[in-house]
């Protein structure tokens, strides 16, 4: 078992527990270990809150429009799709737009590079990751860039996209060499070092913060209460149900100031992984499919295909950022034919991590999903004009 696939079955282990999935022994008295540790961890997040409110440690400014956007819980908000309109939008209204992302589960430096790191000076320091110049072509592929910055690189040809823990160094170096004005730090509501002027936070309206728990016992990054760094809040996933008005009161309770946007993650067309031709959402319904998926909340991509008609015949999740191996896909393909499935459906997120195969036994595709507004009339790129050009 490699080190990847041991971290994926403790994951697994520690989410089941959070969300009452296991109730044995074993897992009651992890249960209070993650307790424990989550209060250790509580009390580190707002020590570091406090140098910073002290300026003990001092906040960056780059000199340029610096948008962030996060949220305070880990995974499962929908926040790539929302990246993605960001910056379109800007880049459509003439700003030269680059993404600052972390590049999660990214292969990492050799350990002499990490090493080398510390003893060189600024000027000398190892540059960030680029993914893509903003020209078109996507200099690396998920493994070295990320699954989320990749997937922004390809669907955002006339956008920069930039990875490095330091949020700081690649603003930086993108200002310097590459005359940017505009920089989007993609999951950036923690990142404390680079100022933003506008702090964006997403919220998942179906399942919005857990179970109220920092990690590791929850799913929160931060206190609820810390919401109120945003100056936007985007309900995520949103029906429009009654629910949202108790959910509106409680944000309103830690944030009166913020704006709160209502939006919804809306499939558009499916794609197939080996032609990229494209078909219509009208192509699921009545067929037999199989579905796959390695993302926090694997249940609301399920309940598109569902939703669209599709039966689900076969299914397979697995951990958050899971990179499949040949063998994983060969085997599910092969066992989504035995059960009468006509097409294997994914998302984009997990095609992007899907190895390369010759030919497929049956047809898999991926599911192109969009954010849409749903409060008031006006379009999501109105209200991106509206928050970053007012």
């Amino acid at each position: 078992m490699t080190t990847r696939e041991l971290a994926e079955k403790v994951e697994t282990f520690v989410l089941d527990v959070i969300n009452g999935k296991r109730r044995d022994r074993s897992a009651q008295i992890f249960s209070g270990f993650l307790f424990l540790a989550s209060r250790l961890f509580r009390a580190i997040v707002q020590l570091r809150h406090t140098l910073y409110r002290k300026r003990i440690y001092r906040h960056k400014t780059l000199g340029c429009l610096v948008v962030s956007i996060g949220n305070i819980t880990a995974g499962g908000t929908g926040k790539t799709p929302v990246t993605e309109v960001f910056a379109r939008t800007l880049s459509a209204k003439g700003r030269r737009v680059a993404i600052l992302s972390r590049g999660y589960r990214s292969k990492s430096k050799p350990f002499k590079e990490k090493f080398l790191d510390l003893f060189r000076s600024k000027k000398n320091e190892s540059p960030p990751r680029v993914v893509s110049e903003g020209n078109g072509k996507v200099l690396l592929d998920s493994n070295m860039a990320g699954d989320e910055p990749y997937m922004l690189a390809k669907n955002l040809p006339d956008v920069l996209v930039l990875t490095d823990k330091s949020r700081v160094k690649s603003g930086r170096y993108a200002i310097r060499k590459y005359g940017v004005d505009t920089l989007i730090m993609d999951d950036g509501f923690q990142h404390l070092h680079l100022k933003p002027k506008i702090n964006i936070m997403l919220v998942d309206s179906t399942n919005p913060f857990s179970n109220h728990e920092l990690l590791p016992r929850g799913l929160l990054r931060e206190p609820i209460k810390n919401m109120r760094r945003a100056d936007f809040i985007f309900l995520t996933k949103s029906n429009g149900g009654k629910h949202l008005r108790r959910l509106k009161t409680f944000i309103r309770k830690h944030n009166p100031r913020a704006e709160i946007i209502e939006c919804t993650h809306r499939p558009q067309y499916l794609r197939n992984l080996l032609t990229n031709n494209d078909s219509p959402l009208s192509d699921l319904k009545g067929k037999k499919v199989a579905a796959i998926s390695g993302i926090a909340v694997p249940e609301s991509f399920e309940n598109f295909l569902t939703g669209l008609g599709a039966e689900i015949v076969y299914k397979k999740s697995y951990a958050d950022h899971h990179r499949y191996r040949k063998y994983e896909i060969v085997e599910f393909l092969e066992e989504s034919k035995k059960q009468g499935a006509t097409m294997v459906i994914t998302t984009e997120k997990d095609a992007v991590r899907f190895p390369e195969l010759e030919s497929h036994p049956v047809p898999t595709l991926y599911l192109r999903v969009e954010i849409d507004i749903l409060s008031g009339e006006e379009s999501f790129k109105d209200a991106i004009s509206r928050i970053c050009f007012s």
